[in-house]
C-alpha cells in the first residue's frame, strides 16, 4: 500500500515523525485511523503490518507515528529521550487527530484511534475525552497502572522500586540526568520495566533489527504506577469501542483489562484472543485479530460508501 513520511507538530511544539499510509484507489476522502505503539515500541515493531493489512481491506488511511522521544520523533526541548509522560502522550493523540483532519484526502469527521499495550489504555481516555473520535480500537491494553505494577514488581522488590523513584527525583532537582532502567532483562529478577520472559522475548528479537534501545527512564515506571487511563471508560459512549484481549497476559493482566471493559458502556465489542500479549502482533493470531478489528472498522468508522468495500 502506498506509504509516505509524515511529520507535525504538537501543542507544546514537539516534532512527530511517522508514515500515512492509504489504499492504492480511492475516489473521495478516507475515514483515518490514528496508531501509535506502546510502551518504548516503534512504529516499525509490527504497526506498519496492521496498517498495510487495513488499508489493503479498506478504504481507509492510516497515520502511524512514533511517541515523543522514541523513534523518528523529537524530544521536548530539555527532556530526555526514552521518558514516557502518559499525560502528554494522550494529548498527541489529540494533535495528531488535528493534523490528520489538515490533509486534503481525509475526511476530517471520521477519524478513529487503534492504541496496543499502553497506549492502548491511552486511546481509551482520549476516546472519552475527545469527541471527534469516532471509533476506538485498544489491544491488549493496560488500564491500571496501579494494579498492573503491583503485579509485575514482586512484593519484595517494591520497596527497591521506591527508593529509586525518590533518587531520581532527587538527583534531577539537582540537575542530573535522568535515571534509566532497562525496558527487559533475560533475567526477571533483575531491574527492569517489563519484567516477563515474554517481554525480553518480543523486545530482544526487535533490539537486533529495528533501532529500538533498552531503555527508559525510571521515572516513566514511577508515571505508569500512577497511570489509570480507563477511569473514564464509562464516558466513552456512545463512541464504539472494540477491546481486544490475550487470553493469557502477563503483562497487562487479563483479568485487569476485562474489569475495565465491564464498565464501559454500550456500544462496545470484546475480542479474546488465544495466547499471551505479544501473540496478535504477528504469527498464527495475526490474521484472526487484524481481521477482526478490519472489520470494526468496516462496522463503525467506514459504514457506508466506499469505505465499507473490501478493495480487494
Amino acid at each position: 500500500m502506498p506509504r509516505r513520511d509524515i511529520e507535525f507538530k504538537t501543542s507544546d511544539h514537539v516534532t512527530l515523525r511517522g508514515w500515512l499510509f492509504t489504499p492504492r484507489k480511492s475516489g473521495s476522502k478516507l475515514p483515518c485511523l490514528i496508531m501509535s505503539h506502546g510502551w518504548t515500541a516503534l512504529k516499525e515493531m509490527d504497526l506498519d503490518t496492521f496498517a498495510e493489512y487495513f488499508t489493503s481491506h479498506l478504504a481507509i488511511a492510516c497515520l502511524v507515528y512514533d511517541n515523543r522521544g522514541f523513534g523518528a520523533s523529537d524530544a521536548a526541548p530539555n527532556a530526555p529521550r526514552f521518558e514516557i509522560l502518559p499525560e502528554l502522550q494522550r494529548s498527541d493523540y489529540s494533535d495528531a487527530i488535528t493534523y490528520a483532519q489538515s490533509l486534503e484526502e481525509i475526511d476530517g469527521d471520521k477519524i478513529g484511534i487503534w492504541g496496543s499495550s499502553y497506549s492502548g489504555g491511552h486511546v481509551l481516555f482520549v476516546g472519552a475525552v475527545d469527541r471527534r473520535v469516532k471509533a476506538i480500537l485498544s489491544q491488549v491494553p493496560l488500564t491500571d497502572g496501579w494494579a498492573n505494577f503491583h503485579r509485575l514488581i514482586r512484593p519484595d522488590f517494591v520497596a527497591g522500586m521506591e527508593s529509586a523513584f525518590l533518587a531520581d527525583r532527587a538527583a534531577r532537582a539537582q540537575g542530573k540526568d535522568a535515571a534509566m532502567i532497562p525496558v527487559v532483562d533475560a533475567d526477571p529478577t533483575k531491574p527492569s520495566s517489563l519484567p516477563t520472559p515474554d517481554s525480553y522475548a518480543f523486545f530482544a528479537a526487535w533490539e537486533k533489527k529495528s533501532d529500538w534501545k533498552n531503555e527508559v527512564t525510571v521515572k516513566s515506571v514511577e508515571l505508569l504506577r500512577a497511570n489509570d487511563p480507563s477511569h473514564m471508560i464509562h464516558r466513552i459512549s456512545p463512541t464504539p469501542l472494540l477491546m481486544t484481549i490475550a487470553q493469557n497476559d502477563v503483562l497487562t493482566p487479563t483479568d485487569i483489562a476485562l474489569d475495565a471493559y465491564t464498565r464501559a458502556r454500550e456500544p462496545k465489542q470484546l475480542h479474546i484472543i488465544p495466547g499471551g500479549h505479544f501473540d496478535g502482533y504477528s504469527g498464527p493470531n495475526f490474521e484472526k485479530n487484524a481481521g477482526r478489528q478490519a472489520q470494526f472498522l468496516k462496522e463503525t468508522l467506514c459504514a457506508g460508501g466506499e469505505a465499507a468495500l473490501p478493495i480487494r
